[in-house]
């Protein structure tokens, strides 16, 4: 049967790479000016969007699991934290992207206010990750040392 505390490592790539390749569609089709890139981008950023919520949620499942203390705890922490403020980052971009979508202002200052935008949150994404990464490799978090001898 399935641990459901290693899904969290399963999913989060997911979010990283729509967001990433989002992020790069969405400057290509500013500065080569096709809808196509742009177009692309909105959809990468709203399946990103639900990647980094699932995401969230499955790190504060994973999070329960683990015994907080000493380092460990700072660690923990500070990737939580940091995951949270990504999620709102994310989320908020995300909505303007659509509302000027909808509202056909995806373009001149706005669309750069959106990308800027993007950027922050791809950004505060990439730091989370790393803090991430420190919990696993540093700090060993959700790593089971098991033994199997065949007897």
């Amino acid at each position: 049967m399935i641990d459901f505390t290693y899904l969290h490592p399963m999913i989060v790539h997911f979010p990283i790479a729509l967001l990433v390749i989002g992020f790069l569609s969405e400057v290509a089709g500013a500065v080569l000016k096709k809808q196509f890139f742009s177009t692309a981008a909105l959809y990468l950023i709203i399946l990103g969007t639900l990647g980094v919520v699932a995401a969230y949620l499955s790190g504060d499942f994973a999070g329960e699991g683990i015994a907080e203390s000493g380092p460990m705890k700072q660690a923990l922490e500070t990737h939580e934290s940091s995951a949270v403020l990504t999620l709102w980052l994310v989320v908020v971009a995300a909505l303007v992207r659509v509302a000027l979508a909808a509202f056909k202002k995806f373009h001149g200052s706005f669309q750069w206010f959106a990308i800027a935008l993007f950027l922050v949150a791809v950004l505060s994404m990439a730091r989370t990750g790393h803090y991430g990464g420190q919990l696993v490799f540093k700090h060993a978090a959700g790593v089971r040392l098991e033994l199997e001898l065949n007897d």
